[in-house]
């Protein structure tokens, strides 16, 4: 029996998740949202964790909820590279294209439980992508504050840098996404999942 924890932050939508694996022979699935996700992989000790990778922050901030040996595998939607990079450097075992049919879901599970790796050949374009990121580390982290409404003081006093150099680092990303301002630079990165 595979134990699979679900997390996705739309009740529906990890309801029909875990109810599609519940009719699977072979598998136990429980389904939580980000917030109380670590607390039900201490209870129900899974073996798979399958995330909602576009929920904002989720992989990269909060790691796999059922801990080191539980395999993450990642929902992700195709086009947004970012997403792919962020779930890559969590460790995920295991990708699959948020449109793909129920059974490469059901595959990809059968897999990663059994200690290998899948990714949907669908992403496949967006994994080359997601290795070119132009942005540093740094840069998106002064994105991702710009991109939550934080000014350039604000997030001068979060990072401890001076203004300019967060200004600096605001002109950099301008540059190497092709961003025209500021909002240009967090849509743009939105829309590729960097953020």
């Amino acid at each position: 029996m595979i134990r699979v924890l679900v997390v996705h932050e739309t009740r529906l939508l990890r309801s029909a998740l875990t109810a599609l694996l519940r009719d699977e022979e072979g598998i136990d699935a429980v389904a939580a949202c980000w917030r109380s996700a670590p607390g039900r992989a201490r209870s129900f000790r899974p073996q798979v964790c399958v995330v909602d990778g576009d929920c904002a922050g989720s992989v990269a901030s909060a790691g796999p909820p059922g801990g080191p040996g539980c395999a993450l595998l990642v929902l992700a939607s195709a086009c947004r590279p970012g997403t792919l990079r962020r779930a890559i450097a969590a460790r995920a075992r295991g990708f699959v294209d948020k449109d793909a049919p129920p059974a490469r879901l059901l595959h990809a599970i059968n897999l990663v439980a059994a200690g290998k790796r899948y990714v949907d050949h669908s992403l496949s374009p967006d994994f080359l992508e997601a290795a070119d990121m132009p942005l540093t580390p740094r840069e998106l982290s002064v994105l991702s504050l710009a991109a939550g409404g934080a000014s350039v003081s604000e997030i001068a006093r979060e990072l401890h840098l001076s203004s300019g150099t967060v200004r600096n680092y605001m002109a950099a990303i301008n540059r190497k996404t092709g961003a025209r301002n500021r909002v240009d630079a967090i849509r743009i990165s939105q829309g590729a999942g960097w953020v």
